[in-house]
């Protein structure tokens, strides 16, 4: 049992050390190519973050057949990704974190709300649709796949527009010491590595389960959305540590809107027995729900800002995203 810890704790330090690299080399590269830190996040750090849920999403169907597992995975690291910026809240001394934002999330919050409704409705009507599919794979996989890509051109265009809009002769010298092809070459080794050390914890996660008996317990599951999720929250907070808030808060957002979209669907595919979405239960659809409700409260923080934090050091809309969290991981776990 020792041995499973120790392998844990190594791997949780280099995906510590690769995600303050990541942060630092994808503000770099926002701040060398003109390209917004929001899209960084959102695109860059959000599918390699998310490597682990990818992983013990495809595995969960792949090689046990458990799609519930599979979609659980992927509630549970939304949830706790949106739990992150509560987290990130009480860090930001400023003022609440939110109040900090761009509105350009709006969109991005939206699009990814929608897409997470897309996965609810597919598992709440999932009954009755199972025989809507494309060989196997579910025809609400495919709209998630689809929307997500679609939801990045989108964003893609909105920031493009925005960035037209920004004086041309700004520009901040915090790397200029760095060169731009060394920016790329370390921001890739640190992508590299914490992909492989995301990979690698979630089967150590799996150990963990197994050796200490939580495989199937409230502790267990919740203890697996942590480590899951503990690139996204290194990253985060590095991203904050660097004044870089809404790469952060992109990381967040990409990262749900990349489980949704892409690690659904992935995990469709090798999932043999019909639509994963259809074969999951309805209580996931509930939590998909209240995961719409945490995003919402997001957007809420953005559109209203408040001067300052509510109660000592945390904003009020942080506060109801926690307690929103609890609900859904008592649903899901």
């Amino acid at each position: 049992m020792i041995l499973v810890w120790v392998k844990f704790i190594v791997c949780a330090a280099i995906v510590v050390v690769a995600g303050i690299k990541l942060s630092k080399y994808g503000d770099a590269i926002a701040e060398k190519t003109s390209l917004a830190g929001a899209w960084v996040g959102l695109l860059l750090l959000a599918g390699i973050t998310s490597m682990p849920e990818l992983i013990t999403g495809v595995s969960s169907v792949a090689f046990v057949g458990l799609p519930d597992q599979a979609i659980g995975v992927v509630l549970g690291s939304n949830l706790f990704n949106l739990l992150i910026i509560a987290v990130l809240d009480i860090l930001h001394r400023p003022g609440p974190l939110l109040a900090a934002a761009s509105r350009n999330h709006l969109l991005s919050a939206a699009l990814c709300a929608f897409i997470i409704v897309i996965a609810g409705a597919g598992i709440f009507v999932g009954s009755e649709v199972s025989d809507i599919r494309i060989g196997w794979f579910g025809a609400f996989s495919l709209f998630l796949i689809v929307s997500y890509l679609v939801s990045l051109r989108l964003i893609f265009r909105y920031g493009q527009g925005v960035a037209v809009a920004l004086p041309a002769d700004v520009a901040n010298e915090k790397y200029s010491n760095v060169s731009l092809n060394k920016t790329y070459r370390n921001f890739a080794i640190g992508a590299l590595w914490i992909i492989g050390a995301g990979i690698w914890l979630s089967y150590i996660g799996d150990e963990i389960a197994v050796v200490t008996g939580w495989g199937s317990g409230f502790v267990g599951s919740f203890f697996l959305a942590i480590i899951s999720s503990l690139p996204e929250l290194t990253v985060c907070t590095a991203a904050l540590r660097l004044g870089a808030e809404d790469m952060a808060l992109a990381n967040i957002l990409g990262s749900n809107m990349f489980n949704t979209g892409v690690i659904i669907a992935a995990s469709d595919l090798f999932y043999w027995d019909g639509s994963i979405l259809a074969s999951a239960s309805l209580s996931l659809a509930l939590v998909a729900m209240i995961i719409v409700g945490m995003t919402g409260f997001l957007m809420l923080g953005v559109i209203l800002p408040q001067k300052g934090k509510t109660f000592r050091g945390i904003s009020w809309e942080a506060l109801v995203m926690i307690g929103l969290y609890f609900t859904g991981a008592y649903i899901l776990y």
